[in-house]
């Protein structure tokens, strides 16, 4: 085995090479054995990145820094030579299968196994993190299946000559992105993860690294899950067999370093065990951490399991970030079944104006001054969610729960230890505000899971409802996840996923939704219903008629239908919507209530309806067009606060229409859209940010792609002023309204704006 830096052709350090496994990146990985007989796994570096400047200090530092960890998932660091003319280092060997050989020849994990993977890789990467490093190349091709679950080195080297140096936060897209293809042999879209995985490693490929949970938070995430342990063996019986064929070959290699050079050569292998050789119909198809990275911006953009439906010129359009927009059109909803049309002829026609029509009010180019801040403060903690009233702001973090003086930003009431560990985003808004309480889904000391209530002017704790699991002892157990919290009147609703389990440990409905509501006052469940039906749900401010929609893509028509709260979650009126991806996304609703009306897209996901609450009769329908005639996409609608003005986001456009008819009030345009709304776009139109867009009694908030935040004049359109903050995620602000104010967290820092500042 001539290797440039051996000692002789079989040799490099003090090891002989054994058995070639494949490669890593750009590096050689090959079984050795030392003169005392111990079999170690090394790791040669490649000529060019051996050869690039400043490499061999970086990594002299990584190896004196390995040398210190240890782990139940890490292989621990053996020698290292960062001066031998080719820098090479060796770990322990462990018997094993590369999981990108393992998914090649097996296909997809289990969900128990998925599971068991992400906690091994995510304990594995803390270590690390604690200690001040970070790996750079946690890959399918670079993780080894072993009986007691996944290793990693202590160690990575970066295979990109000139790349810079790894962060925890890129360790942690490269685990969701192995988890991923451990799950689905190369798919790209999140959905195709089981619901228990689903929402933390969307967050791992989260595109800005501050929005994706740590090492420590996944950990933790699964452990707060409470699901029943896995008995007897992780692993499917095809690889551990895979595993034992390994170790006997290992057991023989010794009578073949003597005579021949190494055995065989995996080729697209890699790991840290015997590479056993691939079919023939595999070689050559290794999935390096570029290619994965690279081959997840060329698809659907990946947040949260759903891809981002933004229809644009037919086709797909560039989202913020250089992530390709998502999936095509949507059918015209057919008319609700045993409800009667009530459809007003105004503005149904399909030659109506829309937006960017020349019989329509003319566009107004939003331009404003800089805003003035009424207080900014900093904190020890980023914020992870925010709620306010007029009076009072609460600020939750991973370590506690805040209230703050909306007018001075002091401390309000001592703070709680209540905490919540992932950001509001469109698949979690895990607070709500009604009537002098907050309302929050959180974790506490020994207690995951909670919904719980606070008096918004004392801070103190009205009552705690644990979430987690089903209080009735069924078949199976069952586990709440839940994305959404709401209130009305005297009810909280919360919604979310049901992750029922069999005895294997494994999903029962996947796709099954859930509506749970309690009494405001005490706490105490009233009703629950589930089904694959309920997906994503509306709680309007008023009234017992809830709306939910779901959506079965690829299989069948989705729907949005009434679930009447006053029946105990009965099933009302539905409208079928062909196509409709963008309702298949959990989390903060996409539909609209104002003035007894619902409103939702439909159509080719160019057309708003806007039905009747009881009965689902329509009322009235806008279609819309872009400049150049190109279809559009409608984005999530929301109304004003007395429900007389619904605003409807449509790529670079936002459209003020009068709830009673749908007439177009006045269009506010941001700056440098093109034609079909392309390049600066409103974050509400491009339903992936959860509350991008709310309201004042006289003013429109709506941040952009361009990471401005809008104060608009709700009378006429025109801004009032403009709040930038470039280090805020490209899926838009954590922010919310309360009052006239509205307040915003960008990273440790608070900061609260009047509406009227200038």
């Amino acid at each position: 085995m001539d290797h440039p830096g051996a000692d002789d052709v079989r040799r490099i350090g003090p090891y002989a090479l054994l058995v070639r496994q494949g490669t890593v990146g750009v590096n050689d990985v090959f079984t050795a054995r030392s003169d005392e007989g111990r079999l170690v796994t090394v790791t040669v570096v490649g000529p060019r990145l051996a050869t690039h400047p400043g490499f061999r200090d970086r990594f002299r530092a990584a190896v004196e820094a390995a040398r210190t960890l240890s782990g139940a998932f890490l292989a621990p660091l053996v020698d290292a030579d960062a001066d031998a003319p080719v820098p090479w280092l060796a770990t322990e060997f462990t018997a094993g299968l590369p999981l990108l050989q393992a998914v090649d020849r097996h296909g997809p994990l289990s969900e128990p196994a998925l599971r068991v993977l992400a906690d091994g890789l995510a304990r594995a990467l803390a270590v690390l993190h604690a200690a001040g490093t970070a790996h750079g190349e946690v890959s399918p091709d670079s993780v080894l299946l072993t009986m007691d679950g996944p290793r990693i080195t202590a160690l990575g080297i970066v295979g990109a000559t000139g790349s810079p140096a790894p962060s925890p936060q890129d360790d942690m897209f490269d685990l969701g992105a192995t988890v991923l293809f451990a799950a689905s042999g190369g798919e790209r879209d999140t959905g195709v993860l089981p619901v228990s995985l689903r929402e933390v490693i969307g967050g791992c490929l989260y595109p800005e690294p501050p929005d994706r949970p740590t090492a420590e938070q996944l950990v933790d995430y699964l452990r707060r899950q409470d699901l029943p342990a896995l008995r007897g063996s992780w692993l499917p019986p095809a690889v551990t067999a895979d595993m034992a064929a390994a170790a006997a070959a290992v057991g023989s290699a010794p009578a073949q370093a003597g005579g021949r050079s190494g055995g065989q050569d995996g080729g697209n292998g890699g790991g840290h065990g015997l590479v056993l050789p691939p079919p023939a119909t595999a070689a050559g198809t290794g999935v390096s951490r570029r290619k994965l990275i690279l081959g997840l911006a060329g698809g659907a953009a990946v947040l949260g399991g759903s891809a981002v439906a933004l229809a644009l010129s037919g086709g797909s359009s560039p989202a913020p970030g250089g992530r390709a927009a998502g999936p095509g059109p949507t059918a015209r909803p057919a008319p609700p079944s045993g409800a009667r049309s009530t459809s007003s002829p105004s503005p149904s026609s399909s030659s109506s104006p829309s937006p960017s029509s020349a019989d329509g009010p003319e566009p107004i180019t939003l331009a404003g001054p800089d805003a003035v801040k009424a207080w900014s403060r900093p904190g020890k903690h980023a914020p992870t969610c925010l709620e306010a009233s007029d009076k009072v702001v609460m600020v939750v973090t991973d370590t506690a729960t805040s209230f703050l003086d909306a007018t001075s930003g002091r401390a309000a009431a001592s703070p709680l230890n209540t905490t919540r560990d992932f950001r509001t985003n469109s698949l979690n808004s895990p607070s709500a505000y009604a009537d002098g309480v907050f309302y929050l889904l959180c974790d506490a000391p020994g207690q995951a899971g909670l919904l719980a209530a606070f008096d918004a002017a004392t801070g103190r704790v009205k009552w705690a409802t644990r979430m987690a699991t089903d209080p009735d002892k069924g078949a199976h157990p069952v586990a709440y996840v839940s994305h959404y919290v709401a209130a009305a009147g005297n009810t909280v609703y919360v919604c979310g996923t049901l992750l029922e389990l069999d005895g294997k440990f494994s999903a029962r409905s996947a796709t099954t939704g859930y509506i749970r509501a309690f009494d405001a006052a005490t706490g105490k469940g009233l009703w629950r219903v589930k089904g694959t039906d309920i997906n994503n749900v509306l709680v309007p401010p008023s009234g017992s008629h809830l709306l939910a929609t779901s959506a079965v893509p690829g299989k069948k028509p989705g729907r949005v239908q009434m679930v009447d709260a006053g029946r105990k979650g009965a099933r009302g009126w539905k409208v079928s919507v062909a196509n409709p991806a963008f309702y298949h996304s959990t989390g903060w609703p996409l539909t609209c209530y104002a003035a007894g009306m619902f409103l939702f897209a439909g159509g080719d996901g160019d057309t708003l309806f806007a039905v009747d609450t009881a009965t689902g009769g329509e009322q009235w329908r806008r279609r819309f067009a872009s400049r150049s005639g190109d279809r559009v996409s409608v984005g999530a609608p929301f109304s004003g606060p007395d429900g007389a003005t619904v605003y409807v986001p449509v790529g670079g456009d936002l459209a003020a229409l009068a709830t009673s008819d749908g007439s177009l009030q006045w269009v506010a345009r941001l700056e440098g859209t093109g034609a079909t709304g392309g390049s600066n776009l409103f974050n509400a139109s491009l339903r992936v940010s959860g509350k991008s867009a709310q309201c004042s009694a006289d003013t429109v908030f709506a941040t952009d792609s361009a990471k401005t935040l809008w104060a608009i004049d709700a009378a006429t359109g025109r801004a009032r002023w403009r709040y930038r903050d470039p280090g805020q995620p490209d899926s838009g602000f954590l922010w919310t309204v309360g009052g006239d104010r509205v307040f915003i967290a960008s990273h440790l820092t608070m900061t609260a704006i009047a509406a009227h500042a200038r």
